[in-house]
């Protein structure tokens, strides 16, 4: 299995036909870069080396938990020979625990952060299931109906057109497959939620930039901020070729798992699961 990136975006006459090339085209093609700018790949470049240490302390190591259950949300049987597209792969992190809970599935993991890559596949040394390469979520150079899932565990709040992305997902994914999106969310209100905010409000961009040296992680609570609410973005999904089968609200409302499949459109539309705390 072999892999390499699409860095050139010009137009090409050696163009994919995403409905008759076979999954191993689209591991050739790879995607299509992205462009530098608050939350792409040159921002993650410059944090590259502390984001796993940065990600425990900053998650108190919850955010290892929340992999786990967007691994079990796959729906994927442990012997499955399957093949998954982890998005927003960074370091690799949500790709090993794919790899680990299904030894028989490939895993292709996309980034658009070189750097980040180069981390990912030292610790990926020896996983031969596991391929990593450059690549734009926005823009998947690979046939319909490719993958049996695809995951994305805290990308999806940097893709600057959530939309095309989505989309994307729904076309790659098998039919009766699951797209799984993990994402962090502002905290709840109530009594425990208040210390959650105030974690995520100040001590994360804080203790981020004393830790890596760099402002970068400034833009992590913003962009938390920023992002739609749980039922905004379960009705996102359902309007980009998704269908929403299970929203799940993690460790007080800190982060949110939707799980969801392509839309059959011989099928009435399904309204947003209704959210459940576990």
């Amino acid at each position: 299995m072999r892999a390499t990136a699409l860095h050139d975006t010009r137009p090409t006459t050696n163009t994919v036909n995403p409905t008759t090339a076979p999954v191993e085209d689209a591991r050739e093609t790879g995607v299509r870069a992205t462009s530098a700018a608050d939350g792409s790949g040159a921002m993650f470049d410059r944090i590259a080396r502390r984001y796993d240490l940065l990600n425990r302390v900053l998650s108190l190591g919850i955010d290892r938990s929340w992999r786990r259950r967007a691994v079990q949300a796959t729906g994927l049987r442990a012997d499955s020979e399957a093949e998954v597209l982890d998005l927003a792969t960074g370091t690799a992190d949500l790709a090993l625990e794919l790899s680990e809970a299904f030894p028989r599935a490939r895993v292709l993991g996309v980034d658009p952060s070189p750097r980040m890559l180069e981390i990912g596949r030292r610790k990926c040394a020896g996983e031969e299931r596991i391929e990593l390469v450059e690549g734009d979520a926005q823009a998947l150079v690979a046939p319909d109906a490719s993958f049996d899932a695809v995951t994305i565990a805290f990308g999806i709040r940097n893709v600057p057109d959530r939309e095309a992305a989505l989309r994307e997902m729904a076309r790659v994914t098998r039919p009766g497959g699951r797209v799984v999106v993990l994402e962090l969310a502002e905290p709840r209100s109530g009594i425990l939620g208040v210390p959650a905010r105030f974690w995520v409000h100040h001590v994360v961009p804080r203790l981020g930039a004393l830790l890596s040296g760099d402002r970068e992680y400034r833009y992590l609570q913003t962009s938390i901020a920023r992002f739609p609410s749980a039922e905004e973005f379960a009705a996102t999904m359902n309007c980009c070729g998704l269908e929403v089968i299970d929203r799940v609200s993690l460790t007080f409302g800190a982060a949110t798992l939707f799980v969801a499949r392509p839309r059959d459109t011989k099928r009435v539309a399904a309204p947003p699961a209704a959210e459940e705390s576990r």
